[in-house]
Order: C-alpha cells, then sequence, then structure tokens
C-alpha cells in the first residue's frame, strides 16, 4: 500500500513551539524537516544561503521548484514550516494537496505575542541551556497585539476554509501538546511513519515561565486592552443563507461605452437598462467565458451594481413573486405553511390591512428562509444583497456600488469615467408609492430581522426616514 503522504508542512507561527516540534520530528526515522525554508528573511535556518542547488535569490523569484526539490530530493517523509507571514504563493501547491499532511500548531496568542516582545528584546530565541536563560520586561502594545491577534486569526481562518472546501483534515497540536510522549506518537501515526517517541527531545528550554503579568512593564494596560477583544467571536452573527453565484447570466454591458452591469434581482434594474438603451445596444446573455472576452476586448472598463432599501427590494419581490404569482410553490408554503390570505395570482389585494398582513407573512418566510430554517431554495429575489454582492465578487469585485437614491449621481460619474452622455433625469419608481400605501413600522421591523446583514452592513436606517 503506498504511503498516505509524500510531504508535511507544519502551520505554525513565531514562539508556538515550533522549533521544538521540529526538533522532534527529525529525531523520527525517515522524517525531515526543514525549517522556514519560505521565510522571506532566511532559508531554512540562519546563515544558510541555498538548498538543493537553488540560492535564495532564485527562490524568492519562484518558490515552487524548491518545493519540488524538497520533496522529491528528500529521502523519506520532508517537511516544513510555514507562518502566515512566509511566502503565500506555495499555498497553491500545499493546500489543495490531499497527499501533503498538514499539521496545525497553536499557543496562546497572547502568551505568544508576549515571548515574541521578549525574545526581541534580548535577542535570545532559542534556550538550549537553562543557564544562560536572559530575562527582561517588555511593554505590552495594545494596537500591536490586535493587530498580531488579527493576522494569526485571519490566517487560521484560510487554513480552515481550504481544508473544508478540499475534504481535507489536519493534525492539531497545541503548545502544552508538545510535551506528551502519547500525543506526538498519534501524530507519528498520522504521517503514517513507523517510527515512535520513546522519550522527547529536551534540548530546547521553555524561555518564559511564570504568570504574564510579571512579565511585562505595564500590566495594567493588558486588563484594559484585553478586555476590549471579542474572545470567543461573539459580535459576530452567525449567517446560514446559502452562497450565490456570481450571476453572469443577468449582466448587461452597452456597445457604446465600456460599462458592465451587474443587477440586483427586485432592484433598480429598469432605471439602468433605460439608460443603457439610450446610449446604444444592450448585450446580455453572457457566460464566464464571454464576459471575460468581453472584458479584455475593453481595456478601462468599470463594472458596477445598485443596491436599495431592503424592505422596499423585499416588497418589489412580494410582489412579484406572490402577488402577480411568478413563484407557485412559493405562494402554496406561504398559504399552506404559514396561512397566508391571498388572492388569487394576479389580482391585488382587497385592502391595504389585507396586503400589509400577508407582506408581513412574506417577511417573516424570508427571515427563517436566509437563516436556513426552512428548507427550500433561496430565490435570488429573496436572498440578502450582502450574500448577491458576495456572489458577484466570487467572479470579480466590483469597480462601484450604487445606492437607489443617489443613483443619477452614480450614474453621472460613471459617464465621466468612460466619457459618455450623463443620464437624464430618472423617474420616480412606482415601487415607492405602491410600498408607501401599506407602510408601517411592523413591517420595517420584520424587514430589519430578516435583512439584518444588510441594514447592518450597507448602514440603512428607517425606509420613512
Amino acid at each position: 500500500m503506498p504511503p498516505r503522504f509524500h510531504s508535511f508542512v507544519v502551520f505554525a507561527e513565531m514562539r508556538t513551539g515550533s522549533n521544538l516540534l521540529e526538533a522532534n520530528l527529525n529525531t523520527l526515522p525517515g522524517v525531515v524537516s526543514h525549517g522556514e525554508v519560505f521565510n522571506r528573511y532566511i532559508f531554512g535556518k540562519k546563515d544558510r544561503t541555498e538548498m538543493f542547488g537553488i540560492t535564495m535569490e532564485e527562490r524568492d523569484q519562484n518558490p515552487k521548484p524548491l518545493l519540488r526539490k524538497l520533496r522529491s530530493e528528500t529521502e523519506g517523509l520532508s517537511g516544513f514550516r510555514f507562518f502566515h507571514d512566509h511566502d503565500l504563493r506555495v499555498l497553491d501547491d500545499i493546500l489543495p494537496d490531499p497527499a501533503c499532511a498538514k499539521i496545525i500548531l497553536t499557543r496562546n496568542p497572547l502568551e505568544s505575542y508576549v515571548s515574541w516582545k521578549i525574545a526581541q528584546a534580548t535577542d535570545q530565541w532559542k534556550l538550549t541551556n537553562a543557564r544562560r536563560l536572559k530575562t527582561a520586561k517588555v511593554r505590552f502594545d495594545p494596537p500591536e497585539f490586535r493587530a498580531h491577534l488579527e493576522a494569526i486569526q485571519a490566517f487560521q481562518l484560510l487554513l480552515q476554509h481550504a481544508l473544508q472546501t478540499t475534504g481535507q483534515t489536519a493534525f492539531y497540536l497545541d503548545y502544552e501538546d508538545l510535551g506528551s510522549v502519547e500525543v506526538m506518537n498519534g501524530l507519528a501515526a498520522f504521517l503514517g511513519v513507523e517510527g515512535r517517541f520513546k522519550v522527547l527531545d529536551d534540548t530546547l528550554k521553555k524561555q518564559n515561565p511564570g504568570p504574564i503579568e510579571d512579565k511585562l512593564e505595564n500590566p495594567e494596560d493588558l486588563k484594559e486592552a484585553t478586555a476590549g477583544i471579542d474572545v470567543f467571536n461573539l459580535g459576530r452573527t452567525p449567517s446560514f443563507e446559502p452562497r450565490r453565484a456570481a450571476g453572469v447570466p443577468t449582466t448587461m454591458a452597452t456597445a457604446a461605452a465600456p460599462l458592465l452591469f451587474f443587477p440586483v434581482r427586485s432592484g433598480p434594474e429598469a432605471p439602468v437598462r433605460e439608460w443603457f438603451s439610450g446610449l446604444g445596444e444592450v448585450v446580455e446573455g453572457f457566460e464566464q467565458k464571454s464576459l471575460r472576452q468581453w472584458k479584455r476586448r475593453h481595456p478601462g472598463h468599470r463594472s458596477f451594481t445598485v443596491i436599495r432599501h431592503p424592505l422596499l427590494r423585499a416588497h418589489v419581490a412580494f410582489r412579484r413573486k406572490i402577488v402577480m404569482g411568478e413563484a407557485q410553490d412559493l405562494r402554496r408554503i406561504l398559504i399552506n405553511g404559514f396561512l397566508a390570505e391571498l388572492q388569487p395570482a394576479g389580482e391585488p389585494f382587497a385592502t391595504p390591512e389585507a396586503e400589509r398582513a400577508a407582506f408581513r407573512i412574506f417577511l417573516n418566510y424570508a427571515r427563517l428562509a436566509l437563516g436556513g430554517q426552512t428548507g427550500a431554495r433561496v430565490d435570488p429575489s429573496l436572498a440578502s444583497q450582502t450574500a448577491v454582492l458576495q456572489g458577484f465578487a466570487g467572479f470579480q469585485p466590483l469597480d462601484l456600488v450604487i445606492r437607489e437614491d443617489r443613483l443619477p449621481e452614480g450614474l453621472a460619474f460613471l459617464a465621466a469615467e468612460t466619457g459618455v452622455t450623463p443620464p437624464a433625469a430618472i423617474a420616480p419608481d412606482p415601487a415607492e408609492a405602491a410600498l408607501l400605501g401599506i407602510y408601517d413600522e411592523s413591517l420595517e421591523d420584520a424587514a430589519a430581522e430578516a435583512y439584518a446583514r444588510d441594514y447592518m452592513g450597507f448602514g440603512f436606517g428607517s425606509w420613512r426616514r
């Protein structure tokens, strides 16, 4: 049976114990870890300038030949250590490859930060003899620590997402695990090597034992700074809304100017289409390949979209999908599952009160659907604009996001950017009058619950304000 892995990578950070982990791995027969080979400032270890016939300058020009040689010219299972600030170009080869074992080593980020500050102050990065220990008290810098924490968290999220989307798993180690023979033997089993640890390498010594407060010149600043850090990420609102595709087939271009419009369903598409028609022929029906070809033929192009207030957009979707009957399945769900009293498709409500009550039920359904609680497909007209724009960005981030209440100014800006005629006056959208006829605060509250991501993310206030 062939080996499970042809190589490995230790994802870690400074002062997490990666030197100790590597020292132990290198005691296992058939395992070789080459150090921080993609660190921009060193070449695996101090004073090394060449590896496998590749110089440091050649590595910096293109790191991938070194990665190939590291794997092919090492006897046994080869690996290296990789931190968030190393050469990220190699991740394109490492992360998707299930034959490259991933080891993720973490440590309390406050401990690693203070240890890093002490190492900077003493210039002692490794300790093999406790009698030579250098000590120092350092100053805790809150902004620097927050930046350190954010960088580590962002990198960990990148790793997690890559593993999830490729169906892989990693072997996770905490700093404290490095002293456990049992855990380290579990790592050996994970790597698929025959060797096991009887004892662990104790050459490297812990440099900074003791309480963190005793290592700081200003321990009083530590409490204040960490109090403002959301350790458990409680401020994040979980989103179970399905990710959206890029919506390329709905994209509009105009033959008269290098402009691309990515419409948001139930948004103000009509006035933009009318303006495009005034410029010349409207081009539609793109696929990703043909849209890329169009972009290559139109250097200096600008892409944009227009967002509208979530309550108004939801009411437009309600009238089209439910009142006019474009979404028969959804009509049945609202009638049978949510007891909505609806007129036959295409017929108006008898009273504003009746429409208001049905629309309120629709908003409640939208809230449940976007929370992943209905099990039904989320129609693009109901999706949050946040998710829709994230879908656009999956193909290409847009140049401009225009708010509907500033549409004339936004189109005028695009006209100036591309040298076309500014738009004429844009007629009021009848959708506003339709919503005004049934509006009350209960609808605003229901929309704010359903589309909390849009209200918060885009800063929307009350529609009537």
